[in-house]
């Protein structure tokens, strides 16, 4: 016999639920427990350094979740409007430069070339605003077709200037409409740079420029790079270059190279030091710089020969025009004669001559230097003066003689540290061999976790083009990443071991324990940096900021979260309105690509940062690593803000 209950039921109902009245039912319940389980924390690897990682493999439940929680990221963007949020900057900022203003430098008494050099202690910031993109600013190509085309719209170039330019230029660029191409296979130095960077291996005595890691060439150092061409094609032969130039008004080398996918900063030593260690580079090369090598009592050279490692080698090629009345022979002579004498004093060889260009090699034996009299000029630097080189005064002494990284570029070993080498680095960084082991097993982790994280946010509206295979991070759409805390680079050692198509800038903060050394013995790009200044770059030139503790970093700093938040947004690329038909299939109203930023951080940190960032204009959320730790994990959209 049935309940009182059920026969009301039965009245209200019929004998028979309807099928509709079943199907709401469930999609209630279904709602419920989709409501329920999003209060809950996505399951995340802890990225904290001491613990052992506690791995987890449930990718497709995170991936899941992630798309699920895009929807928090938008809820909290419409809070932020309650919120005092940052105004754009006037359009003469597109493409601003902190710390560089001739102008006010000039009026502060600087002077012989000083004036055009970094001085963040002259910079004054107005009041915040957010450097907005130009115009036609478009997303750029994905590698390695962006290597090759970019938008003109992204850069400072214009049309004006490239035709004002000289022949080299219009050799090296075509502009085609709202486009810049870059012939690298025929066109930087006379015969290619396919041909000159051979030619440069077999001045060193190699069989090609597939051999420079058997010679210890793993890091070079391009001075003065142009486009980026010769870094471009040392890119192909595994060899990471690094791009300095002077800052530039218009027309920046440092910004074109970045817009190509190519590791650059902007990197002067007119009279302070580059924040690089001493004994970071195999190679040095300069063509065509416009330095004059051996002015200033040959301290450029000095510098030059503090960075290189020993047995390292400096390339300048320097093109003479004939002059009346005399040779082009006697021109380059009388060009080089002084660096050759100088060279002699500080125990370099010239190593080999061809055309216009000239090698020079460091002397490996550092018995060399103390071969010379007591009074020979440069004297050798008292011990105890190579302290981290953060554009430090230029020194008119010569350093590393006695540093314990005295090794010769030819004694290492061709591709990573060996067990002894690195057993040596971690020893000079003060650092535990078992913690540089776990840290990597940690980033390998992490980075897999961060790519399940943000793939389906990238590509959730995004099909594949026809005769692809389905699109993965970094491929197309990452290809710049600053890691602005690194350690020991173990983020950018993962990104290699998964065969991600990006480069990383490892930043160690000066006031951190300087693990600058290490990173760039892995053959890494690194530098030193203040995170109270302005970093050297130009606006929207990297794709990923990633920072490990930096927030709490900054904490015991002078300098405030906000200030740092607001340098991350000007150097990070923006989302875009519409992309070319050609290179992408997908409509502008789901193109929803933007710059990302992943900080992991004490709750504390995280929480402030995330109310920060909404006055940025940033779509934040929280994710739990759910390891029993205080860390939490701020992941960051930039969106394009654009009046």
């Amino acid at each position: 016999m049935r309940s009182p209950w059920l026969n009301k039921l039965s009245v209200t109902l019929g004998p028979r639920p309807p099928a509709s009245w079943l199907l709401l039912c469930l999609v209630c319940v279904l709602a419920v427990i989709a409501i329920l389980g999003s209060t809950s924390s996505i399951a995340f690897d802890s990225v904290t350094i001491t613990p052992v990682p506690n791995i987890y493999s449930n990718y497709r439940r995170l991936k899941e979740q992630a798309a699920v929680d895009y929807l928090e990221l938008r809820s909290f963007s419409v809070s932020a409007t309650r919120q005092q949020v940052l105004g754009l900057c006037g359009k003469e900022r597109e493409h601003f430069v902190p710390c560089y203003n001739v102008t006010s430098n000039t009026l502060a008494g600087f002077k012989d070339g000083e004036e055009f050099d970094r001085h963040c202690e002259m910079f004054r910031p107005r009041e915040r605003c957010l450097v907005r993109p130009p115009k036609d600013y478009k997303i750029p190509l994905r590698w390695p077709a962006g290597r090759d085309v970019i938008w003109s719209g992204n850069v400072r170039l214009s049309r004006d200037q490239f035709l004002s330019s000289g022949s080299m230029t219009k050799r090296l660029m075509l502009l085609e409409e709202n486009q810049i191409a870059f012939h690298s296979e025929d066109g930087l130095i006379f015969d290619g740079v396919k041909d000159y960077s051979r030619q440069v291996a077999e001045m060193i005595g190699l069989g090609s420029d597939a051999e420079f890691h058997q010679a210890g060439v793993r890091t070079v150092l391009d001075i003065g790079c142009g486009f980026g061409s010769l870094g471009a094609h040392l890119v192909s032969r595994k060899v990471m270059p690094i791009c300095i130039a002077a800052y530039e008004a218009t027309g920046s080398q440092v910004q074109l190279a970045l817009e190509r996918g190519l590791p650059a900063m902007i990197g002067n030593f007119i009279s302070r030091q580059l924040p690089y260690p001493s004994l970071s580079f195999d190679m040095v090369h300069c063509t065509q710089c416009s330095i004059i090598w051996d002015d200033k009592d040959g301290m450029f050279l000095i510098e030059m020969d503090r960075i290189l490692k020993p047995g390292g080698y400096f390339v300048l090629t320097s093109p003479a025009s004939k002059p009346s009345g005399s040779s082009s022979r006697t021109k380059k002579r009388s060009m080089v004669a002084p660096i050759e004498e100088f060279t002699e004093k500080i125990c370099w060889s010239l190593m080999a001559q061809q055309d216009e260009t000239f090698i020079w090699q460091k002397t490996a034996d550092v018995n060399c230097y103390k071969s010379r009299s007591k009074s020979a000029s440069p004297p050798i630097c008292n011990e105890g003066n190579d302290i981290p080189p953060y554009y430090q005064p230029l020194m008119s002494c010569i350093s590393g003689t006695t540093s314990q990284r005295w090794i010769p570029i030819q004694n290492r070993s061709t591709e990573q540290l060996s067990s002894y080498e690195l057993q040596s680095e971690c020893h000079l960084a003060g650092v535990q061999q078992d913690d540089f082991s776990e840290d990597s097993q940690v980033w390998r982790s992490a980075l897999r976790n961060y790519w399940s994280l943000l793939t389906p946010l990238i590509f959730s509206d995004h099909p594949k083009r026809p005769g692809d295979e389905d699109p993965l991070p970094p491929f197309n759409m990452l290809r710049n990443v600053m890691d602005m805390n690194a350690h020991y680079g173990g983020l950018n050692a993962a990104f290699l071991d998964e065969k991600k198509s990006v480069w990383v800038m490892n930043v160690v903060p000066v006031r951190a324990r300087n693990t600058l050394p290490l990173i760039i013995n892995r053959g890494f790009a690194g530098v030193l940096h203040d995170w109270c200044e302005p970093f050297p770059t130009y606006p929207r030139t990297y794709d990923f900021l990633h920072g490990y503790a930096l927030l709490s970093h900054l904490s015991s700093e002078r300098c405030g979260m906000m200030d740092v938040l607001v340098e991350m947004d000007r150097i990070l690329r923006p989302e875009v309105l519409y992309c070319n038909y050609i290179y992408v299939l997908w409509t502008q109203n789901r193109n929803q690509i933007k710059g990302w930023v992943v900080l992991s951080d004490s709750v504390a940190a995280i929480d402030m940062a995330r109310a920060l960032a909404a006055q940025i204009h940033w779509e934040a959320r929280v994710v739990d690593p759910q390891n029993g730790s205080d860390q939490r994990i701020l992941v960051c959209q930039k969106p394009f803000v654009k009046k």
